[in-house]
């Protein structure tokens, strides 16, 4: 029980960090457009992340809970995996590279699984989908987030820049408030599954009627239909309280290195990314919200020239992003190693 209640810890302080450090997804536009003031973009953003509590059905936690087979892996691969992923956000964040706090997670999981069964142990279908919205979900928040810039220069050709431009910067509070709806949505769900799989291997073999009731997974058609309240609440509050923290080394990154943004192209931007979010979450797909509103960031740009992206820093984001889950599963698997050596020698 001792290391379930400590898996339970990190698995919320890992959502701490996840707030923190992808506060800049949700405010980096909206603070570089100056709508909002660094501390009113966080307050707005924390609390629409907390929101996504009352919206979201379990699709994404559902998903990352059957990365791996709960009934091949122990908590120590849990254990293991949460640490690799806390350490590879904490320093990703330092080094103020706007990383993927979900394929950390994803990384870890699954490195430590590995290690511990072998990649029997894994389940291929979510990893595949999950690798391929490392590549898909910038490319379509680029596209979304492109054709949705023409749309609305279109529609808005013949007004006058200055009143435009006011509209654009009230637009931009529901474009924003939206995007933090899709990633409290869509990370916070995560690691609602990290913490359901943790209960499921705790209680592995045991008669479900003698599982106290704080401790029930509900399972409809082998799907996650029901996680006690404390973990969903736990996860959102957590998620919140970190985006509350701010994450400015990344918010730099992501609101002024990659384009330069004004309040017509973050209110494009954002809603691009939201609708991606909302999308994905739908169909039970765990993407990147770094990803995802990189890309979109990158396609506002696009409507301008080619020139306008920042391609350099991009590229130095691509690689962070293909790096993510390797390293973190290598993490993960030294961890479980060096845990697995310790229980030998005591």
């Amino acid at each position: 029980m001792t290391l379930l209640i400590i898996i339970i810890i990190l698995a919320f302080a890992f959502d701490f960090i996840n707030g923190f450090h992808d506060a800049a997804n949700s405010i980096a536009t909206i603070v570089s457009t100056k709508v909002l003031t660094p501390l009113q973009a966080v307050l707005w953003a924390a609390f629409f992340n907390f929101m996504a509590y009352l919206i979201f059905e379990l699709h994404v936690a559902d998903s990352i809970a059957k990365i791996v087979r709960t009934d091949a892996i122990s908590l120590e691969v849990i254990f293991a995996g949460l640490c690799a992923a806390i350490i590879w956000n904490l320093l990703t964040w330092w080094l103020g590279i706007p990383s993927s706090s979900s394929h950390t997670l994803v990384g870890g999981f699954a490195g430590a699984a590995v290690a511990h069964a072998g990649f029997a142990v894994v389940n291929s279908a979510p990893i595949i989908k999950i690798i391929a919205f490392i590549f898909l979900a910038p490319v379509l928040g680029m596209v979304i987030s492109y054709f949705l810039s023409v749309i609305l220069l279109h529609l808005s050709k013949n007004g006058h820049p200055n009143k435009l431009d006011k509209q654009f910067k009230g637009f931009q509070l529901i474009s924003s408030a939206l995007f933090s709806l899709g990633h409290g949505g869509n990370d916070a769900q995560k690691v609602m599954g990290i913490i359901a799989a943790a209960l499921m291997v705790f209680y592995k073999g045991v008669d479900p009627s003698v599982v106290p009731h704080w401790a029930q997974i509900q399972l409809v058609g082998g799907k996650i239909h029901h996680i006690p309240i404390w973990v969903s609440l736990g996860c959102y509050t957590a998620i919140a309280a970190g985006t509350l923290s701010g994450g400015w080394r990344i918010v730099k990154t992501m609101g002024s290195k990659i384009t330069k943004i004004t309040p017509f192209e973050g209110v494009a931007a954002e809603t691009a990314g939201a609708l991606l979010l909302f999308g994905t979450e739908k169909f039970g797909i765990p993407v990147s919200t770094t990803h995802t509103i990189t890309g979109a960031i990158m396609g506002v740009g696009l409507t301008k020239r080619i020139s306008a992206v920042r391609w350099g820093i991009t590229r130095s984001l691509l690689w962070a992003w293909v790096l993510t889950i390797p390293v973190s599963g290598a993490l993960a698997a030294l961890f479980y190693w060096i845990l697995k050596l310790a229980h030998f020698a005591m």
